[in-house]
């Protein structure tokens, strides 16, 4: 016997590479950045406009006008897996600017009890280890000002990185493009298209560690997967607004609609292509304290009648920003408001403008 929760941890990742195309790979990269963006459950490729629009929108990068750095920390699952965020952007002139993140979204401490039997039966507890589960993503963003007046866009180069402990490991690489437009009413729109060359992954397996557990669930896991996987393109489509009140208050208002080319539980879902929308609000004091919230992941939820309800989920944020450090917190989770475990996400953005 083997142990089945290392079994179908292990089996769950080389499905998922079993075809060569994947609806969900690397949605590692899809969960999101920022705790200000997902207080506003994600409506903010138009708008963003400092460090983190390395991952929302490059295009937002242009309105730098120092070097920013920024940090994020989330637990998942009841803390089992840890995802963490850190990126760097700086202008190169009035008309460019660049940038770089890291994401890690991880599994750690995991026992490894396949060798805990031997072909004997015979239990040895001094046989047990542990591994961990990785997923990485690097990202060089690249954002520039077009001729037209309010028009900006930006450009990604992906690095994906996924390791699980010995068993297999796996490179990936893929390209986004983004572009943002301000009409002299302030009105923003953007749009960002993710994975727009299908990022592809190459696997590689360890065929020793994999004999050790090909025969741990009957007709199972018995040949070795394709080991090559490609994620589709993904399109992010927005528009936001700010109105200022009596100098000190302001209300940020922004709807973003998420589409995917497949078929799937999405509010909206055909065979060419799902969409599924996001709105979100910010209220503002001073532009010091900020109160945030939004409503996502509108979903066709099938229950056990076979009737289907539509289930969404909710977002709640604050944040303080004083000089040039910002301090941001949301209460959010990937699933939706049915889901009993939500997620506490700190985030931390400085501008070195503070140190001039």
């Amino acid at each position: 016997m083997k142990n089945y929760l290392v079994v179908l941890l292990f089996l769950a990742t080389i499905v998922s590479s079993a075809q060569t195309t994947r609806k969900y790979s690397n949605e590692f990269m899809n969960i999101g950045v920022d705790a200000a963006a997902l207080g506003m459950s994600n409506a903010v490729v138009s708008h963003t406009n400092d460090v983190n629009s390395g991952y929302w929108n490059p295009a937002g990068l242009i309105h730098l006008e120092d070097k920013q750095l920024a940090l994020m920390h989330s637990s998942y699952f009841a803390n089992i897996a840890n995802y963490n965020y850190i990126a760097f952007g700086m202008p190169i002139d009035k008309k460019s600017a660049v940038g770089i993140s890291l994401i890690r979204f991880g599994v750690d401490d995991i026992l490894d009890t396949t060798q805990l039997i031997d072909d004997q039966g015979n239990i040895n507890y001094d046989r047990i280890s542990t591994f961990s589960t990785a997923d990485y993503g690097l990202t060089f963003s690249y954002a520039r000002d077009l001729p037209l007046d309010g028009l900006t866009f930006g450009v990604n180069a992906k690095v994906i990185r996924r390791i699980i402990g010995d068993f297999a490991s796996s490179w990936g690489f893929g390209l986004d493009a983004g572009i943002q437009f301000e009409n002299k009413n302030d009105w923003k729109f953007g749009i960002m298209a993710r994975d727009i060359t299908t990022t592809y992954n190459a696997w590689s397996i360890n065929e020793d560690k994999f004999e050790q557990i090909s025969g741990a669930v009957d007709g199972q896991n018995q040949e070795l997967p394709e080991t090559t996987e490609i994620t589709i393109p993904k399109l992010e489509i927005g528009m936001s607004k700010r109105w200022i009140f009596n100098y000190d208050y302001s209300l940020l208002a922004a709807a973003n609609l998420n589409v995917r080319f497949e078929q799937n539980n999405d509010i909206i879902s055909t065979s060419f292509a799902s969409i599924n929308p996001a709105v979100g609000f910010e209220f503002g004091y001073t532009d010091l304290v900020f109160l945030r919230g939004g409503l996502g992941n509108f979903q066709n939820e099938l229950q056990i009648d076979n009737s289907e309800n539509i289930t969404f989920q909710p977002n709640f944020g604050v944040g303080f920003k004083y000089k040039g450090v910002q301090i941001d917190y949301a209460f959010t989770d990937i699933g939706d408001q049915s889901a009993a475990l939500y997620s506490n996400v700190f985030s931390l953005k400085v501008d070195f403008s503070i140190f001039r």
